[in-house]
């Protein structure tokens, strides 16, 4: 069992300046990569961060996989195929970790006297298991990544459930709206992240500033040197009568646009939408059905899963394992590792003690009880 895991995972090959990171719900591990840095995204370079990840959990056979075969951005990562809910987590080694990274599903309360969301719905039982983690391993960070609709959950109830849940556990939370494409990723995708700092930490969390706030990069700047033989770029198979639709639709629509003879009723506006070249993407979704896959600006087909790798800007090195169904699944519920390096970036000054001198257009805080951004 875990418990017979080398503990060499936290001695050898190691930089002794590396925080140690434990991730959980790591999936393709966007996240990760995010906070390790060393990696290229279309001609930028991001530095080596002191982050290293040591365990991964994910309930995904295929996601543990794409992290076991990895020999660079997980080289001395243990990936532990288990369910969170049911995993024992003292079973893991040597529980001094430095951060506790994970993104547990939107949850809903009930707040008439209690949080029965937390004892009945697989939702909440998940956000109570990652609460659980922070309680145990006491990290002296956390940074854990949402839906845009946790902020609106219950009227913002929930929420401020979640605040209060953590700050009673020992943590100074701060909570962002994040639209990644403000921060250099080619896709418009909007998350929560809370950032808990241990409160015997003295240095204060100072959120990163913008990055590409007034200049999103674009579909176009994200597939321009795609090499077409690489890892992850097979054509996915689509019916003629899709291809049809396709055609039909205009670069930046949808099925709304489609004549009367190829229309399509009752459907959701992420259906059939073709990318404009001149924009970020759309937000990518993990799964789904006919007319789900995101096309091409300019061909009549779905993106390849590469190129979905792309918009939530994973470097080209990094290989997916399983299905095409899979890949789609591990890249489409990843968070942006460029988007989330320059919070990584941040964090590591907290550990580091440092305080930032650029702090002119940073990203404002969400406040819980004014559902408003402080000034």
């Amino acid at each position: 069992m875990v418990k017979q895991m080398e503990e060499n995972l936290f001695t050898n090959n190691a930089n002794k300046e590396d925080y140690k990171i434990l991730s959980t719900f790591t999936g393709a591990g966007g996240l990760d990569v995010g906070f390790h840095g060393d990696f290229n995204f279309l001609g930028k370079s991001f530095n080596k961060l002191k982050f290293e990840t040591k365990y991964a959990l994910d309930i995904n056979e295929d996601a543990c996989k794409t992290i076991e075969n990895d020999n660079k951005y997980f080289k001395n990562t243990k990936a532990l195929n288990e369910n969170i809910i049911d995993f024992d987590y003292e079973e893991i080694p040597n529980q001094s970790f430095d951060v506790l990274l994970g993104g547990f599903p939107c949850v809903t309360f009930s707040v008439v006297g209690k949080q029965a969301g937390v004892k009945d719905d697989i939702n909440g039982k998940l956000y109570e298991r990652y609460a659980n983690y922070v309680e145990y391993f006491k990290p002296k960070v956390f940074l854990a990544e949402n839906v845009k609709g946790i902020l609106s959950a219950n009227k913002g109830e929930a929420v401020r459930i979640i605040k209060k849940r953590f700050e009673d556990t020992g943590y100074k939370l701060k909570i962002f709206l994040v639209n990644f494409a403000d921060f250099g990723v080619p896709q418009l995708r909007e998350r929560v992240l809370f950032i808990g700092i241990r409160k015997d930490i003295k240095t204060d969390f100072i959120p990163p500033e913008f990055t590409h706030k007034n200049k999103h990069l674009t579909s176009f700047d994200a597939f321009k040197d795609i090499n077409p033989n690489c890892i992850n770029n097979n054509f996915m198979k689509i019916q003629n009568s899709t291809k049809e639709k396709i055609n039909a639709i205009p670069e930046g629509g949808n099925f709304k646009d489609l004549p009367p003879h190829l229309a399509v009723k009752g459907l959701m506006s992420n259906i059939y939408r073709r990318l404009d070249r001149t924009k970020p993407a759309y937000t990518l979704i993990a799964s789904g059905g006919g007319g789900t896959w995101h096309y091409h600006y300019e061909e009549p087909r779905a993106l390849t899963n590469r190129e979905r790798a792309r918009l939530q800007s994973f470097p080209d090195d990094l290989i997916f394992m399983g299905t095409n169904t899979e890949v789609r699944r591990q890249i489409g519920n990843a968070v942006p590792a460029v988007g989330i390096y320059p919070f990584a970036e941040r964090i590591q000054n907290v550990l580091d003690g440092i305080i930032p001198t650029k702090t002119d257009s940073c990203i404002k805080e969400y406040d819980v009880k004014t559902r408003k951004f402080k000034d």
